[in-house]
């Protein structure tokens, strides 16, 4: 097959945010109305919303949409009922159905014990110190502070993907090729859209994207094998990983590792954007944090909370049940509104205050129970690197007033498009 055109990382992700709308009503009040008013309804809520589906080719199955936190909880917790097989038939068609998110069962379980460990904090702890550290201070920030100014989104936008491409195990002295396979895991994200015209030519240029993006990690795949894998790596660690006697082949983490791709950079990049934001918007908190760095972890799960990127997580009923009154049937699609269950009255006080102080609890934000977000220690780790050196090295760091102030938006993934700022 003949590589997919060089897309450039920027229009890559353009691609994906520009996918869905969301800048043009405010859905936490919507949200706030559906919690006291509809907290389930029988319809597709995210359709209204022009996002598209990545459950697969048939759009016509029956779908609820869930508002509260205790039933979202409900859902994401019983992988047994409410399952996920179906995202391999949608999203997972351009990783051949071996994606983790879209496995159910003994499948699933026994494909996750093979790769937690890797992702452990023992293993990340020592990734942040010796590479994302260094690589943030010494390869991005430092080289930005002569300018006084910047958008810190194009920092946001970088950073993850040279970082989770250093613990992959490429080269660290090829920026070109990081850029280019990051743009292809960015082209399988756009994959899913609503206009049939737009979706025919997405799917094309996704499938394309997953054929380059597999053949480039393979090649490392089989290098790093042929090398005997003994490195701190992310593939060295999923050759050597070992689960009741079985091993991961060639095709098996090349597969895995290009399915953590798209997330890697993605996810990051927004959650680093809305942090950014949260904190410069409230002056005295962002003194507060740069004062005691113990807080920096507080924060970032409360941006989690309070503006999570992924704002919706789909589920499949495995059998008829019920929630909330509504009979669900065998098959039908559950829409479990994230957004909305993060802010919950009946799950946390003062539910739609940004409040780093708030008693912990568990919120959605990488997803909860047997799914939940394999990667988000390495995105916490990732986060909180970023934060410390731009607090470190970024003296009265505040919004610039000459540009316009972030905001906040998107139906699916949420953050801010632009976040400009100055320093001393």
């Amino acid at each position: 097959m003949n590589k997919p055109e060089a897309t450039t990382l920027e229009s890559a992700y353009a691609g994906v945010a520009d996918n869905y709308r969301g800048s043009d009503v405010d859905l936490h009040a919507i949200y706030r109305d559906m919690r006291k008013n509809t907290p389930v309804i029988a319809d597709n809520f995210m359709a209204r919303l022009g996002v598209p589906s990545i459950a697969g080719l048939d759009a016509n199955r029956p779908t609820f949409t869930l508002f509260k936190y205790k039933d979202v909880m409900s859902v994401l917790r019983d992988a047994t009922n409410f399952t996920s097989g179906f995202i391999a038939e949608g999203l997972g068609s351009f990783f051949d159905g071996l994606i983790l998110t879209g496995m159910d069962g003994d499948e699933h379980r026994k494909a996750r014990a093979l790769l937690q460990p890797v992702f452990m904090p023992d293993v990340v702890n020592r990734w942040r110190d010796t590479k994302m550290d260094p690589i943030v201070r010494n390869e991005y920030l430092l080289p930005m502070l002569p300018a006084k100014k910047a958008d810190l989104m194009e920092f946001g936008l970088h950073f993850p993907i040279r970082l989770i491409y250093s613990l992959i195990g490429f080269p660290d002295n090829r920026p070109e090729q990081i850029q280019q396979y990051a743009a292809w895991a960015l082209a399988i994200l756009a994959g899913p859209q609503v206009n049939e015209e737009k979706a025919l030519l997405a799917r094309k240029a996704a499938m394309e994207a997953a054929q380059a993006l597999y053949d480039g990690v393979k090649t490392a795949v089989v290098q790093v094998r042929k090398d005997g894998a003994q490195g701190d790596d992310l593939i060295s660690r999923l050759i050597r990983a070992e689960f009741e006697g079985r091993q991961l082949d060639d095709h098996e983490v090349t597969t895995f590792v290009r399915s953590l791709l798209p997330a890697a950079g993605e996810t990051t990049t927004r959650t680093f954007g809305s942090l950014m934001t949260l904190l410069l918007e409230r002056p005295a908190l962002l003194e507060r944090v740069r004062n005691d760095r113990s807080l920096v972890g507080k924060a970032i799960d409360e941006a989690v909370r309070f503006e999570p990127v992924a704002t919706f997580k789909v589920r499949q009923a495995a059998k008829d049940l019920e929630i909330g009154g509504f009979q669900i049937p065998k098959g039908a699609m559950v829409q479990c509104i994230v957004s909305s269950a993060n802010r919950d009255e009946d799950a946390y006080e003062n539910s739609e205050t940004f409040d780093i102080d708030r008693k912990p609890k568990p919120s959605f934000g990488f997803g909860f129970g047997p799914h939940m977000c394999i990667g988000q220690f390495i995105a916490k780790s990732e986060l909180q690197v970023a934060v410390n050196a731009i607090l470190d090295l970024l003296p009265n760091i505040r919004f610039d007033p000459d540009m316009p102030a972030p905001t906040i938006v998107g139906a699916q993934l949420r953050g801010p498009k632009a976040v400009h700022v100055i320093w001393d």
